[in-house]
Protein backbone atom coordinates (compact mmCIF):
# COMPACT_ATOMS: atom_id res chain seq x y z
CA UNK A 1 0.00 0.00 0.00
CA UNK A 2 0.99 3.46 -0.89
CA UNK A 3 1.65 6.25 1.53
CA UNK A 4 2.07 9.37 -0.19
CA UNK A 5 5.59 9.90 -0.49
CA UNK A 6 6.16 12.39 -3.06
CA UNK A 7 6.05 16.01 -2.67
CA UNK A 8 3.10 16.34 -5.63
CA UNK A 9 2.61 20.52 -5.28
CA UNK A 10 1.61 23.29 -3.34
CA UNK A 11 -1.03 25.66 -4.46
CA UNK A 12 -0.20 29.44 -4.05
CA UNK A 13 -3.58 31.25 -3.77
CA UNK A 14 -3.79 35.39 -4.93
CA UNK A 15 -6.01 38.00 -5.11
CA UNK A 16 -4.63 38.82 -8.42
CA UNK A 17 -4.10 36.02 -10.35
CA UNK A 18 -2.93 37.53 -13.63
CA UNK A 19 -0.16 39.69 -10.89
CA UNK A 20 0.38 36.63 -9.41
CA UNK A 21 1.38 35.25 -12.66
CA UNK A 22 3.51 38.12 -14.13
CA UNK A 23 5.62 37.90 -10.61
CA UNK A 24 6.40 34.36 -11.50
CA UNK A 25 7.12 34.87 -15.09
CA UNK A 26 9.35 37.91 -14.07
CA UNK A 27 10.59 35.09 -11.86
CA UNK A 28 11.42 32.75 -14.69
CA UNK A 29 9.08 30.21 -14.91
CA UNK A 30 7.33 28.94 -18.34
CA UNK A 31 3.59 29.10 -17.07
CA UNK A 32 0.60 27.00 -18.38
CA UNK A 33 -2.37 28.53 -19.81
CA UNK A 34 -5.48 29.60 -17.64
CA UNK A 35 -7.50 26.41 -17.28
CA UNK A 36 -10.60 27.15 -15.18
CA UNK A 37 -11.51 24.38 -12.82
CA UNK A 38 -14.67 22.06 -12.19
CA UNK A 39 -16.04 19.11 -10.81
CA UNK A 40 -18.58 17.86 -8.96
CA UNK A 41 -19.86 19.94 -5.47
CA UNK A 42 -20.57 16.56 -3.82
CA UNK A 43 -19.25 12.94 -3.94
CA UNK A 44 -21.15 10.99 -6.73
CA UNK A 45 -22.51 15.09 -8.22
CA UNK A 46 -22.57 15.97 -11.68
CA UNK A 47 -19.59 18.58 -13.19
CA UNK A 48 -20.38 22.20 -12.97
CA UNK A 49 -18.19 24.55 -13.38
CA UNK A 50 -16.18 26.54 -10.84
CA UNK A 51 -15.32 30.47 -10.11
CA UNK A 52 -11.81 29.46 -9.99
CA UNK A 53 -8.78 29.40 -12.25
CA UNK A 54 -4.91 28.31 -12.26
CA UNK A 55 -1.94 28.38 -14.37
CA UNK A 56 0.86 26.13 -13.31
CA UNK A 57 5.09 26.15 -13.35
CA UNK A 58 5.70 22.65 -14.17
CA UNK A 59 8.64 20.96 -13.25
CA UNK A 60 10.78 17.74 -13.60
CA UNK A 61 9.05 16.62 -10.30
CA UNK A 62 6.23 18.30 -8.83
CA UNK A 63 4.98 21.65 -9.88
CA UNK A 64 3.77 25.22 -8.56
CA UNK A 65 0.30 25.90 -8.89
CA UNK A 66 -0.86 29.75 -8.77
CA UNK A 67 -5.20 29.93 -8.09
CA UNK A 68 -7.19 33.19 -8.10
CA UNK A 69 -11.01 33.47 -8.78
CA UNK A 70 -11.89 34.53 -12.08
CA UNK A 71 -15.96 34.76 -12.12
CA UNK A 72 -18.00 36.00 -8.51
CA UNK A 73 -20.72 34.00 -7.78
CA UNK A 74 -19.88 30.44 -8.77
CA UNK A 75 -18.16 28.01 -6.60
CA UNK A 76 -14.78 29.88 -5.61
CA UNK A 77 -12.90 25.96 -4.40
CA UNK A 78 -12.63 27.60 -0.93
CA UNK A 79 -10.41 30.41 -2.11
CA UNK A 80 -12.17 33.23 -0.65
CA UNK A 81 -11.59 31.62 2.66
CA UNK A 82 -8.25 31.16 2.34
CA UNK A 83 -7.46 34.88 1.01
CA UNK A 84 -9.38 35.93 4.36
CA UNK A 85 -6.22 34.92 5.94
CA UNK A 86 -3.60 35.44 3.32
CA UNK A 87 -2.24 35.72 -0.08
CA UNK A 88 0.32 32.95 -0.51
CA UNK A 89 0.33 29.02 -0.46
CA UNK A 90 -2.63 27.15 1.08
CA UNK A 91 -2.55 23.89 -1.05
CA UNK A 92 -0.19 21.10 -0.13
CA UNK A 93 -0.66 18.08 -2.19
CA UNK A 94 1.11 14.55 -1.65
CA UNK A 95 1.25 12.23 -4.95
CA UNK A 96 -0.32 9.00 -4.43
CA UNK A 97 -0.97 5.98 -6.41
CA UNK A 98 -3.89 4.38 -5.72
CA UNK A 99 -6.91 6.46 -4.24
CA UNK A 100 -8.73 3.38 -3.19
CA UNK A 101 -5.92 2.09 -0.86
CA UNK A 102 -4.97 5.42 0.50
CA UNK A 103 -8.66 5.94 1.36
CA UNK A 104 -8.48 2.64 3.37
CA UNK A 105 -5.71 3.79 5.15
CA UNK A 106 -6.42 7.59 6.24
CA UNK A 107 -10.11 6.07 7.63
CA UNK A 108 -8.28 3.58 9.05
CA UNK A 109 -5.80 6.65 10.62
CA UNK A 110 -8.77 8.35 11.84
CA UNK A 111 -9.39 11.17 8.99
CA UNK A 112 -13.02 10.83 8.71
CA UNK A 113 -12.90 11.51 4.84
CA UNK A 114 -16.12 11.27 2.96
CA UNK A 115 -14.41 9.81 -0.52
CA UNK A 116 -12.67 10.22 -3.29
CA UNK A 117 -13.41 13.85 -4.85
CA UNK A 118 -12.71 14.26 -9.00
CA UNK A 119 -11.29 17.35 -10.59
CA UNK A 120 -10.49 18.38 -13.78
CA UNK A 121 -9.82 21.27 -15.64
CA UNK A 122 -8.75 22.02 -19.66
CA UNK A 123 -4.51 20.53 -20.22
CA UNK A 124 -2.58 20.43 -23.58
CA UNK A 125 -5.37 19.78 -25.93
CA UNK A 126 -7.37 17.21 -23.31
CA UNK A 127 -9.39 17.33 -20.32
CA UNK A 128 -6.89 16.40 -17.16
CA UNK A 129 -8.31 14.62 -14.24
CA UNK A 130 -7.69 14.01 -10.98
CA UNK A 131 -8.63 11.71 -7.78
CA UNK A 132 -8.51 13.60 -4.62
CA UNK A 133 -8.55 13.20 -0.91
CA UNK A 134 -8.78 15.99 0.81
CA UNK A 135 -8.23 16.11 4.76
CA UNK A 136 -11.48 17.99 6.21
CA UNK A 137 -11.09 20.63 8.21
CA UNK A 138 -7.71 20.98 8.06
CA UNK A 139 -6.56 23.85 9.86
CA UNK A 140 -3.38 24.68 7.70
CA UNK A 141 -5.44 25.18 4.66
CA UNK A 142 -6.08 22.56 1.65
CA UNK A 143 -4.14 19.28 2.36
CA UNK A 144 -4.91 16.49 0.27
CA UNK A 145 -3.57 12.94 -1.37
CA UNK A 146 -3.78 13.25 -5.18
CA UNK A 147 -3.63 10.78 -8.11
CA UNK A 148 -3.16 12.35 -11.60
CA UNK A 149 -5.00 10.50 -14.09
CA UNK A 150 -3.30 11.92 -17.20
CA UNK A 151 0.08 13.10 -16.21
CA UNK A 152 0.63 12.93 -19.52
CA UNK A 153 -1.21 16.20 -20.70
CA UNK A 154 0.63 18.20 -17.73
CA UNK A 155 4.22 16.94 -18.01
CA UNK A 156 5.06 18.04 -21.17
CA UNK A 157 8.40 18.74 -22.57
CA UNK A 158 8.09 22.60 -23.53
CA UNK A 159 6.26 23.64 -20.44
CA UNK A 160 9.09 21.74 -17.98
CA UNK A 161 11.44 23.33 -20.13
CA UNK A 162 11.99 26.90 -17.68
CA UNK A 163 14.48 30.03 -18.32
CA UNK A 164 15.24 29.97 -14.68
CA UNK A 165 16.28 26.15 -14.84
CA UNK A 166 14.24 25.31 -12.04
CA UNK A 167 13.90 21.71 -12.29
CA UNK A 168 12.02 20.01 -9.48
CA UNK A 169 10.09 21.05 -6.56
CA UNK A 170 12.33 19.95 -3.20
CA UNK A 171 10.77 21.08 0.07
CA UNK A 172 7.70 23.13 1.59
CA UNK A 173 8.18 24.62 5.11
CA UNK A 174 5.40 25.82 7.08
CA UNK A 175 5.27 27.34 10.37
CA UNK A 176 2.57 26.39 13.18
CA UNK A 177 1.42 27.01 16.98
CA UNK A 178 1.74 23.59 18.14
CA UNK A 179 4.61 21.26 16.23
CA UNK A 180 3.96 18.07 18.76
CA UNK A 181 0.23 18.05 17.62
CA UNK A 182 0.96 18.92 14.03
CA UNK A 183 3.65 16.54 13.34
CA UNK A 184 1.46 13.74 14.78
CA UNK A 185 -1.60 14.58 12.00
CA UNK A 186 0.90 15.13 9.24
CA UNK A 187 2.66 11.51 10.69
CA UNK A 188 -0.72 10.32 9.92
CA UNK A 189 -1.63 11.91 6.49
CA UNK A 190 1.54 11.03 5.25
CA UNK A 191 2.43 7.51 7.08
CA UNK A 192 5.91 8.42 7.45
CA UNK A 193 7.92 9.35 10.81
CA UNK A 194 9.60 12.78 10.50
CA UNK A 195 13.03 13.23 11.79
CA UNK A 196 13.14 15.95 14.54
CA UNK A 197 15.76 18.53 15.55
CA UNK A 198 16.17 21.94 15.05
CA UNK A 199 13.03 22.86 16.55
CA UNK A 200 11.07 21.27 13.42
CA UNK A 201 9.77 18.17 12.29
CA UNK A 202 11.27 16.68 8.73
CA UNK A 203 9.05 14.63 6.67
CA UNK A 204 11.62 12.96 4.39
CA UNK A 205 9.60 12.49 0.95
CA UNK A 206 10.76 11.27 -2.25
CA UNK A 207 13.47 13.19 -3.58
CA UNK A 208 12.15 15.92 -1.29
CA UNK A 209 10.89 17.10 1.88
CA UNK A 210 8.43 18.59 4.40
CA UNK A 211 8.93 20.63 7.31
CA UNK A 212 7.01 21.84 10.35
CA UNK A 213 8.44 24.39 12.55
CA UNK A 214 7.19 26.68 15.37
CA UNK A 215 7.68 30.81 14.78
CA UNK A 216 11.12 31.02 16.51
CA UNK A 217 12.86 28.12 14.48
CA UNK A 218 11.60 29.29 11.05
CA UNK A 219 14.76 31.48 10.93
CA UNK A 220 16.76 28.77 10.28
CA UNK A 221 14.47 27.70 7.18
CA UNK A 222 13.16 30.58 5.63
CA UNK A 223 15.28 33.81 7.40
CA UNK A 224 13.68 36.61 7.31
CA UNK A 225 10.03 35.38 6.92
CA UNK A 226 7.59 36.82 9.97
CA UNK A 227 4.50 34.68 9.97
CA UNK A 228 1.01 37.20 9.21
CA UNK A 229 -0.69 34.61 11.61
CA UNK A 230 -0.62 30.74 11.79
CA UNK A 231 -0.55 27.98 10.43
CA UNK A 232 1.11 29.86 7.60
CA UNK A 233 2.86 28.15 4.43
CA UNK A 234 6.20 30.24 4.66
CA UNK A 235 7.88 29.36 1.06
CA UNK A 236 9.24 26.78 -0.96
CA UNK A 237 12.58 25.16 -2.54
CA UNK A 238 13.14 24.43 -6.19
CA UNK A 239 16.17 22.43 -7.18
CA UNK A 240 18.21 23.85 -10.42
CA UNK A 241 20.17 22.03 -12.61
CA UNK A 242 22.78 24.38 -13.36
CA UNK A 243 24.11 25.72 -10.10
CA UNK A 244 21.37 28.62 -10.16
CA UNK A 245 23.52 29.93 -12.44
CA UNK A 246 20.57 31.27 -14.71
CA UNK A 247 18.46 32.25 -12.92
CA UNK A 248 21.02 34.50 -10.55
CA UNK A 249 21.51 35.91 -14.23
CA UNK A 250 18.05 36.79 -14.61
CA UNK A 251 17.27 38.05 -11.10
CA UNK A 252 20.11 40.56 -11.61
CA UNK A 253 19.33 41.49 -14.94
CA UNK A 254 15.52 42.06 -14.23
CA UNK A 255 16.59 43.69 -11.01
CA UNK A 256 14.53 41.05 -8.91
CA UNK A 257 15.02 41.72 -4.77
CA UNK A 258 17.28 38.20 -3.62
CA UNK A 259 19.44 37.31 -1.30
CA UNK A 260 21.77 34.45 -2.12
CA UNK A 261 23.97 32.51 0.58
CA UNK A 262 26.47 28.80 -0.16
CA UNK A 263 24.59 28.08 -3.42
CA UNK A 264 20.56 29.15 -1.78
CA UNK A 265 18.91 31.75 -3.67
CA UNK A 266 16.14 33.59 -1.87
CA UNK A 267 13.36 35.64 -3.24
CA UNK A 268 10.98 37.26 -0.64
CA UNK A 269 7.40 36.64 -0.58
CA UNK A 270 6.79 40.13 -1.79
CA UNK A 271 8.14 39.46 -4.91
CA UNK A 272 6.47 36.00 -5.50
CA UNK A 273 2.69 36.04 -4.35
CA UNK A 274 3.41 35.71 -0.75
CA UNK A 275 5.99 32.75 -0.76
CA UNK A 276 9.27 32.77 -0.14
CA UNK A 277 11.30 31.08 -3.19
CA UNK A 278 13.91 30.02 -2.94
CA UNK A 279 16.43 28.33 -5.42
CA UNK A 280 19.08 25.28 -4.20
CA UNK A 281 22.13 24.24 -6.74
CA UNK A 282 21.11 20.58 -7.44
CA UNK A 283 23.70 19.27 -5.88
CA UNK A 284 22.55 20.87 -2.78
CA UNK A 285 18.78 19.84 -2.68
CA UNK A 286 18.68 17.78 -0.31
CA UNK A 287 21.00 19.73 2.56
CA UNK A 288 18.88 21.44 4.83
CA UNK A 289 18.83 25.69 5.06
CA UNK A 290 20.22 26.05 8.29
CA UNK A 291 22.10 23.44 8.77
CA UNK A 292 25.33 23.83 6.58
CA UNK A 293 24.31 26.53 4.96
CA UNK A 294 25.00 30.30 5.78
CA UNK A 295 21.82 32.30 6.43
CA UNK A 296 19.72 33.41 3.32
CA UNK A 297 18.19 36.84 4.77
CA UNK A 298 15.29 38.21 3.08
Amino acid sequence: MTTAPRLDHIGIVAHDLAAAAAQYEQLGFRLTPLARQSGPLAPGGAVVPWGSANRCAMLGAGYIELLGIVERGLYDNDLGRFLARYQGIHILALGIDDAEAELARLRAAGFAIAGIRPMQRPAGGGIARFQRLPIPEAQEGRIQLIRHETPELLWRPELTAHPNRAAGLIEAVLCVADLEAAAERFRRLAGVAPERGGGAATFPLAGARLVLCEAPALPAFVPGATPPTLPWFAGFTLATDDGNEAVRRLLAERGIDHAEAEGRLAVPPDCAAGAACVFAAERQASSPAGTGDASIGI
